[in-house]
């Protein structure tokens, strides 16, 4: 069929801020449908509120909408742009709960807008639990004993048939949200609260316990020809209980008999031509009892998942973008695949090699949290890895993980062996509760002794994925009784490395350097080899270079360029983690996009499979493979490029830059001694005073002792950090004696010897980020951004305003001089960003550098959206040679609207956490807010958010003494826009006397009724309180981790609160939604001369 000339132009929803159990993946798929559909003549229309995506970036469609993604702004974006159909199935659970919300509500039909890649009967049977039993039920196929409840009263009387331990699932939700396993009744009640109140329809799935079966996902696709394709068949490392999202997986399936292969693909097709999917791609989960064979359908996913991203990068087939082909009417075999270009879509894939997933925690960030797996998704990213046995590619992927373990066992995070070796009562229990360290205890288990049944016993892991990490083991312990290097064989060399060892594991087990053991085995000729990802397991010539790396004799890597083209390598950032996500992988892909621009070759080095980076088509030659020393020198020993591009990535490819460049390897742009300089706290005082710029008064301490001296000589409160690190992890503010005593007894390991940085505390000084380019001649400033939570707020988590809204004039141009200054001291070459504090005393404003990174930060994408100039791809060519004269960038662009980044935090995942903001970032993703003026904008990036700004009702608020005055007009003017006011005493007493009319509540140590009582019966509609004390165990943390629980909106700081109640002024006095697109407010802006 061909494709639709009755469609003109497409609406395609994103997914919306980057949280836990959706992530870039989206951004991928969201890319390639924009590209595809393009290049098919479509008009495309986009919204989707993250601005750290390529997706949004204003040449990906032809209409880009910022906005927030609820069914009020998407109908007026139909209302302005009248596509003629939306596309809802490549936004994740968001787009497609926002698209069945317009349909519910009559508005796509009252708009004349048609649903295309799936119908809304499709997704309400596929996504509906009662729906989706009966309809596999009717196709003969088996599923868990189940129930589909609406009320706690149901819930209870079903679970007498179904038995406890229970499975409970809310509808509707993405990552496992609201579900959980019930081991007893007090949980059950509970967990089915919980499910019921997250899910949007208030349905919830009780089914019986599977826990500890094999656990499978088919990832499909079908057109309306009923042709259905099985790109790739999924295996769970982990068995059932643990959320697939947290599992380890490994594709092609690695356990299946040909025989239950075959009926679990006859069961995937029987369950898509149920459910009708017929413009798509699905995910079908399955369960498969090890000990009879039993298979049971679990779920499906009628649009592309995270598991369509994986399986793309795994196989090589582009699902997102064919999917949005099927969509416009083309069926499977009409459509060629870009990789082999002989082979149409309708052809499946097959694959030669194996790849493993393993997810990227952050439990550190989150100390007071459970760090159990269940079947509620926490992690916050993934990496993945290509080898040709399941054991090489674990341990590339564990390598690729960037915990400091550099494959299954050996290096300083290796226990076994030392004083904190885990006793086999520790292993035990590691094993048996499934937790993010259970990988490497399985190991302890193996080197203690324990047999592979009695660790299948603990994990239901299935033996032949433990015979496999035996092998390893048993290799280990031939290269540990090897002795040394030059005892070694070549022959045990060469199966260490097919085995994927690493050279840093054989360093540390044979006492040398990670180098010597390279060049030894170099001389050895035991080198990498690389092998190309075709889909079609070297069956047909493939044209899309895509590569992995072995140990084979045969090489299949490409071959120098010929027409004199140069060859640049780009860095990635490898798996998102808090700290360093998507922003860093627009950066990258900005890069290739530049490379592409001036005719040079572009070569993208990464492991993360969710992202447009990873992509075949964003840069000429893809290698999929772990950052690190080891792996990069093996491509670049290959390749020889001319230049290697490490300011992009984030940390990852800044750690490598020193090896890099001690093994011979040209890295382009700021060097890497500058990078250092920025970072070296003493070579930064140097450089601070050479530019004659203040820094709040420091220190450096390596124990106890000189941080105590430091922190009296500046006084207290001060800000400790341990150097190198991302994210601000491990980063504390003390105010005494006591608490700089506990963080350097606690904290002090992070940084593995690095010193400790000590700095005085600005307290309620403001923020201020910028981003600049420099050629080395000329310095634009691309955005000035003002924090609006005050300075000791990590600046990732911090929301900001561009342009600043409460800057004079004056300030900024002394903003402006001290980035011209640092960037010409530091010869940066590409992009820089500088966090100032601008401290009021009196009339005076005093501009203090806080810390300066000559590289890409993570609010490049958001000021690249705000201003219209895309600064990473600018900083790129800078990097090669263009200079910005040459680009005709030498102008700072300021705009006549405000954009308001605010970021999203994961606390809903972790349940008891005190959520109080802090110089630690804890934020996973972020959103933008565009309008005219400053409250309506952030009002847009608080929606964005998720955050409901209630119109009326009751807001409780607690101020810390500092803030009690301040918070007095603010509550007036809740008070006059029809709000009512509750407070605890202290905060009620000012309130009071200041005339403004607040109802006392009791404090929780005061009895009850309190104000976790309110909460409970939905009396209270957002809570302010900055926090006088910080920790999930006091009672305002209690208060704070309850409004979470309750899902009641809470600001801690008081700039965020002054900035909300303006937004809830503005949006009484202006209700209606307003809509424009990133193009027409680009329109807005005048150039300030650099």
């Amino acid at each position: 069929m061909p494709r639709r000339d009755d469609i003109k132009k497409i609406l395609i929803i994103g997914s919306g801020p980057i949280v836990i159990g959706q992530a870039c993946e989206f951004d991928y798929s969201g890319v390639q449908a924009c590209k595809s559909l393009r290049e098919e003549g479509y008009e495309v229309v986009l919204v989707n509120s993250n601005p750290a995506t390529i997706m949004t970036d204003p040449g990906m469609a032809d209409r880009t909408y910022v906005e927030p993604i609820t069914w009020q702004y998407v109908q007026k974006i139909l209302e302005v742009e009248k596509p003629d159909a939306i596309l809802p199935t490549l936004g994740g659970q968001t787009g497609l709960n926002t698209a069945m919300d317009l349909c519910r509500r009559g508005i796509l039909d009252q708009l004349g807008v048609e649903m295309i890649g799936a119908k809304e009967e499709v997704i309400a049977k596929a996504e509906g639990r009662e729906s989706f039993k009966e309809a596999m039920v009717k196709v003969g196929m088996d599923v868990p004993e189940s129930a589909t409840i609406h009320t706690l009263e149901e819930a209870r009387e079903a679970v007498k048939k179904i038995g406890l331990p229970a499975i409970i699932r809310a509808s509707y939700t993405l990552g496992g949200t609201g579900g959980g396993i019930a081991y007893n009744k007090e949980e059950f009640d509970a967990k089915v609260s919980s499910g019921l109140a997250l899910s949007p329809v208030s349905e919830v799935l009780l089914e019986e316990s599977i826990i500890g079966w094999k656990e499978y996902e088919m990832e499909v696709m079908r057109d309306r020809a009923d042709n259905v394709v099985i790109i790739c068949a999924i295996e769970n490392f982990d068995p059932m209980g643990v959320h697939t999202g947290d599992s380890i997986t490994v594709a092609p399936a690695q356990t299946l008999t040909d025989k239950e292969y075959q009926r679990m693909r006859d069961a995937t097709i029987a369950c898509m031509r149920e459910i009708g999917v017929e413009t798509g791609g699905s995910n079908v989960q399955f369960a498969i009892n090890p000990t009879n064979g039993r298979m049971v359908v679990i779920e499906m996913n009628p649009r592309v998942s995270r598991s369509s991203a994986l399986a793309s990068k795994a196989t090589g087939f582009p699902i997102a973008k064919i999917a949005a082909k099927l969509a416009v009417g083309y069926t499977l075999d009409e459509i060629p695949n870009d990789i082999t270009r002989e082979t149409l879509a309708c052809f499946e894939p097959t694959i030669d090699y194996v790849v493993t997933k393993i997810p990227r925690w952050t439990f550190e960030k989150f100390p007071e949290a459970d760090p159990t797996l269940n079947i509620q998704m926490k992690s916050v990213g993934e990496t993945m890895a290509i080898g040709r046995t399941f054991k090489e590619s674990l341990q590339k992927a564990l390598r690729g993980l960037e915990i400091g373990h550099f494959g299954f066992g050996g290096g300083k995070k290796d226990l076994w062996g030392t004083e904190n070796q885990p006793s086999r009562e520790v292993i035990t229990s590691k094993l048996s509760i499934p937790n993010d360290q259970r990988m490497f205890y399985i190991r302890y288990a193996m080197k203690s002794g324990m047999s592979i049944d009695e660790i299948f016993q603990l994990t239901n892991i299935d033996r032949w994925f433990l015979w496999q990490l035996r092998d390893i083991v048993d290799l280990e312990e031939e290269l540990i009784a090897t002795g040394s290097l030059d005892t070694a064989s070549d022959e045990l060399v060469r199966r260490a490395k097919q085995f994927g060892f690493s050279d840093h594991q054989l360093a540390f087990w044979w006492d040398t350097t990670e180098g010597t053991v390279r060049a030894n085995r170099k001389e050895r000729g035991i080198e990498a080899t690389f092998k190309q990802v075709d889909t079609c397991a070297a069956e047909f010539e493939a044209y899309t270079p895509y590569y992995y790396s072995t140990y084979e004799q045969e090489d299949e890597s490409p071959a120098l360029p010929t027409d004199g083209r140069k060859r640049y390598v780009i860095l990635g950032g490898g798996p998102n983690r808090i700290g360093q996500g998507i922003e860093f992988d627009y950066c990258c892909c900005q890069a290739a996009f530049a490379m592409k621009d001036l005719g040079h070759e572009s070569i993208m080095v990464n492991s993360n499979p969710e992202t447009v980076s990873t992509d075949y088509d964003t840069s000429d030659l893809l290698f999929f493979e772990p950052l690190t020393t080891e792996d990069v020198l093996n491509i670049c020993d290959r390749l020889k490029p001319d230049g290697v591009i490490v300011q992009f990535g984030g940390q990852t490819p800044l750690n490598l830059a020193r090896g890099l460049e001690a093994a011979g390897v040209p890295i382009i742009g700021t060097s890497p001694d500058m990078i250092d300089a920025a970072e070296d706290r003493e070579r930064f005082q140097t450089i601070l005073e050479q530019a004659d710029l203040m820094q709040p008064p420091n220190g450096i301490a390596l124990n106890l002792e000189s941080a105590r001296s430091v922190a009296d000589r500046i006084g207290y409160p001060v800000l400790v950090r341990p150097s190198y690190v991302l994210g601000g992890r491990a980063m504390e503010i003390c105010y005494d004696v006591e608490s700089l005593t506990r963080y350097m007894a606690e904290a002090v390991d992070v940084s593995a010897g690095q010193p400790i940085l000590i700095d005085k505390f600005l307290e309620d000084a403001i923020e201020v980020d910028v981003d600049a380019i420099s050629d080395g001649t000329t310095t634009v400033i691309g955005g000035i951004m003002e924090h609006i939570e005050e300075a000791g707020v990590h600046s990732g988590d911090s929301a900001c305003a561009l342009p600043p809204h409460s800057l004079n004039e004056l300030v900024i141009d002394g903003i402006r001089e001290a980035t011209h200054r640092l960037a010409n001291v530091l010869n940066v070459c590409g992009l820089m960003n500088i966090q100032f504090a601008v401290k009021q005393e009196g009339y005076e404003s005093t501009v203090y550098v806080l810390e300066v990174n000559p590289r890409a930060s993570r609010t490049s994408p958001f000021v690249s959206k705000a201003t219209g100039r895309s600064l990473a791809k600018i900083a790129a060519k800078v990097m090669v040679g263009v200079s910005l004269e040459e680009q005709m960038v030498t102008e700072e662009i300021w705009p006549e609207y405000t954009s308001v980044k605010e970021s999203v935090f994961p606390f809903n995942r972790f349940l008891g956490v005190d959520i109080v903001l802090g110089p630690e970032m804890r934020s996973t993703g972020e959103v933008m807010g565009i309008d005219k003026s400053f409250p309506m904008a952030f009002a847009k990036s608080q929606f964005g958010a998720g955050v409901v700004l209630p119109r009326e009702g009751t807001v409780f608020i607690s101020m810390a003494k500092a803030h009690k005055l301040e918070m007095v007009e603010p509550a007036r003017k809740l008070i006059e826009l029809g709000f009512k006011i509750v407070a605890t005493s202290g905060t009620a007493e000012v309130l009071t006397e200041a005339g403004v009319e607040v109802e006392v509540v009791r404090k929780l140590k005061e009895g009850r009724p309190n104000l976790l009582d309110l909460m409970a019966n939905d009396e209270i509609h957002y809570i302010f309180n900055t926090p006088s004390g910080k920790g999930a165990r006091t009672d305002e943390g209690k208060i704070r981790a309850a409004a979470v629980a309750n899902g009641v909106p809470c600001v801690t700081t008081l700039p965020g609160c002054v900035a909300v109640v303006q937004a809830v002024d503005a949006l009484s006095k202006d209700p209606v939604a307003h809509v424009q697109a990133l193009q027409d407010w680009m329109s807005q802006t005048t150039a300030h001369n650099a």
